[in-house]
This record gives structure tokens, C-alpha cells and sequence, in this order.
């Protein structure tokens, strides 16, 4: 009886491996990639990886006098990779600037990450941003959630994204800080049209702790009325916490504008996102203590 028990034991087990062995090993359905990102791609049989490209043709830039073309780094690509039973995306995006925050709502809304933000050029008119993406998950998934990025950048193109115009005067202030206060929790100084709140965090670099004065900290500058106001700062964060202040920001209308390091060398890594709001104090108050919140929450979990 106990052999038949240990057989079938080992039977069970086998049984249940094999779909796990074959899940870690099958292969990117490179077809379906294509199809759900609407690109065209090529398989890196070295690398197993399968990445995608899609030249911005549409785009017309110059840098200092030079007319750039898609091979000279103006090509938004993805590639996928199989990791064990899941597969790995990572990608970057050539988009402008009003691109910038529809296209990031999207990846973010989809599932993806967005790892970082930033130019590749000086002296370029129109301005490029670059967005990095990443994420884990089934091919299908990935490939569907890079499709709808993708989507989004062409229609999009041509000037039809958003910039958050306001006819602002720090000169002209009158907002009200205890507004803001209330919302925050937190003090700031009202200095030459401009409330500004900072609020510090520690780190470690050499062994030494830095904290908010040698540049660890997020802040937020207001300047305007209470029914219209702007707000332009930087959250200082660890990566855990960055996507979920990203969705936090996005999801009150806070655009985000730079997400890069400031450092190197510093433990926990620290994350640094650049941002600017338009609207009223209460509201663009209440969307930076929403990023706050999920903030400490991812803190605490991590």
C-alpha cells in the first residue's frame, strides 16, 4: 500500500511538472506580438529576443541645424523576452512633449511600467522626450498593452496632445497657504509669489546618511490663485514607490514632465520625478497628497 501511494505520489508530480516545464520553455509567439502590437519585428535568436520598431517618420526634427532621421535615435522599439514561465518587455518611446502624459496614462492604465523619462537631445526643435517601459506577464497581455501605447502616440501625433497652458504672475499670487496646509499636512513658506513645501527624506551614500538638505527631498511650489494655481516640484522616492506615485499623479491630471536619478552610489536607490499641475490649490493639493499617500503605502510594503 505504501509503495502504491509513493507511486502515486510521483506520478502526480510528474504529471504537474511537465506543464510547468513546458510553460518555462515554449517559445515567443512572435505572429501574435505583431499582430497586438501592430510592428513589425525581428527575433534575436542569440539573445531569444524578439523586438519590435517603429520608426517616427511623422516627426520633422532638427538639432542644432541637423535634420535627424529615424536611425539617428528617432525609432520607438520593444523587445520580449521569455523569463521563465512569464515573459519580459522593456521598450523605449520617441514622443513629444505633448505626447508625454496621454501616451504614459496608457502604458500605465495597461500594465506596464514606466522606468524613466528623459531627453536624448540638446538643441532639438521639436522638443523629443524619451519614455522607457517595462513589465512582466504573458505574451498576449504585453504585446496588446504595447499596441495600445503605440496606438496612442500616432493619434496623438501632429499636435493633438495635451500642454497645460495657464497665464500665471508669482508676482501676482494670492492663493491661500492654509489651504494648501490643510490638504498636505504640511508647512511650507510663502517667498516672492512662490509657497513652497518641502519634505525630506534620508538615504545613504559611502556609508554616510544624506537627507533633505544635501538634495533628498520632494517639494511643490505653488504660485497663483486658489481657483487657479500651478504647481511644479519633485517627489524623491525609492523604486518601489515609483509606479504607484506615478498612477497616483496621473490619475488627479498632474502631469509628469522628468523621472531620473540624481545620484550614484546611494542605498536605497532613489528615484527622482519631475511634475507640473494646473488647476485649483485644493484640487492640485489634494492630487499631490494622493501621490504622497501611495507614497508611504508602497514604503511600508517594500
Amino acid at each position: 500500500m505504501h509503495h502504491r501511494l509513493m507511486l502515486l505520489l510521483l506520478l502526480t508530480a510528474a504529471a504537474t511538472a511537465r506543464p510547468m516545464k513546458a510553460a518555462e520553455n515554449a517559445k515567443l509567439d512572435t505572429a501574435v506580438i505583431e499582430e497586438l502590437t501592430g510592428a513589425k519585428g525581428k527575433l534575436d535568436e542569440k539573445e531569444e529576443a524578439f523586438k519590435v520598431s517603429i520608426p517616427r517618420t511623422d516627426l520633422s526634427v532638427t538639432a542644432a541645424g541637423v535634420h535627424l532621421t529615424p536611425p539617428m535615435g528617432l525609432t520607438s522599439w520593444a523587445s520580449f523576452k521569455r523569463a521563465g514561465a512569464h515573459t519580459m518587455v522593456m521598450g523605449d518611446l520617441v514622443v513629444l512633449e505633448d505626447q508625454v502624459n496621454p501616451v504614459m496614462s496608457v502604458a500605465l492604465d495597461s500594465g506596464l511600467q514606466v522606468t524613466a523619462l528623459h531627453n536624448h537631445f540638446f538643441w532639438d526643435t521639436p522638443k523629443v522626450m524619451f519614455m522607457h517601459i517595462g513589465g512582466m506577464g504573458d505574451d498576449r497581455t504585453l504585446a496588446a498593452a504595447v499596441g495600445k501605447v503605440l496606438a496612442t502616440i500616432r493619434e496623438t501625433s501632429g499636435g493633438k496632445g495635451h500642454v497645460p497652458t495657464a497665464d500665471i504672475d508669482p508676482g501676482k499670487t494670492s492663493l491661500d497657504p492654509a489651504k494648501v496646509e490643510a490638504v498636505l499636512g504640511e508647512k511650507g513658506d510663502l517667498k516672492d509669489g512662490v509657497y513652497k513645501v518641502v519634505i525630506g527624506t534620508t538615504a545613504k551614500m559611502n556609508g554616510v546618511e544624506i537627507g533633505s538638505t544635501m538634495g533628498v527631498n520632494t517639494w511643490a511650489a505653488f504660485a497663483g490663485a486658489d481657483d487657479k494655481a500651478v504647481v511644479d516640484g519633485d517627489f524623491a522616492m525609492f523604486e518601489p514607490e515609483l509606479q504607484p506615485v506615478l498612477k497616483a499623479l496621473r490619475g488627479a491630471g498632474i502631469n509628469v514632465v522628468a523621472i531620473h536619478q540624481h545620484m550614484t552610489g546611494e542605498s536605497p536607490r532613489v528615484m527622482f520625478l519631475h511634475y507640473w499641475g494646473v488647476g485649483s490649490t485644493q484640487a492640485l493639493a489634494q492630487g499631490l497628497k494622493a501621490a504622497l499617500n501611495a507614497q508611504v503605502a508602497a514604503r511600508a510594503q517594500s
